[in-house]
């Protein structure tokens, strides 16, 4: 590993529900986090400098994810207004953990709904060999 990242650096993308984000029962339907998750992933990254299209055309690589951790806690319902937040964890030469929380923004404050670890690998977009992540995005991230 490379090292653990700034706790400091957490990243926050707002969300707001919609009636395509829920299920039968009227609350958000479980795998829609992870889609909340990726987005506000990809919006950090884009606010370092990294966009993912480019990344790719430019370096013949790009970042799938490896593994998901997510633990429920209280549902998210229609016109919520959420903070979905991307906070790096640890990054290795070929991949990294990032940690991110689903957060209802209340009048009180943040209400925690649904939090997760998402680990996401380099590989070669041509190949889907696993690769190192160039060295000027280690650096972007750190």
């Amino acid at each position: 590993m490379t090292g653990a990242m700034h706790p400091e650096r957490t990243f926050s993308w707002p969300v707001r529900v919609y009636w395509e984000d829920t299920d039968a029962g009227g609350i958000v339907f479980y795998a829609n986090y992870l889609k909340f998750f990726e987005r506000a992933r990809t919006e950090w990254l884009r606010s370092l400098g990294i966009e993912q299209r480019v990344l790719r055309e430019t370096t013949g690589g790009m970042f799938v994810v490896s593994d998901t951790r997510i633990r429920y806690h209280q549902p998210a319902r229609l016109d919520d207004e959420l903070s979905v937040t991307a906070r790096p964890l640890e990054t290795g030469r070929a991949s990294m953990t990032i940690q991110q929380q689903a957060l209802l923004k209340t009048q009180a404050g943040n209400v925690l709904l649904c939090e997760g670890t998402i680990r996401v690998g380099w590989i070669n977009a041509t190949s889907y060999k696993p690769a190192r992540i160039p060295q000027t995005i280690l650096e972007t991230l750190k």
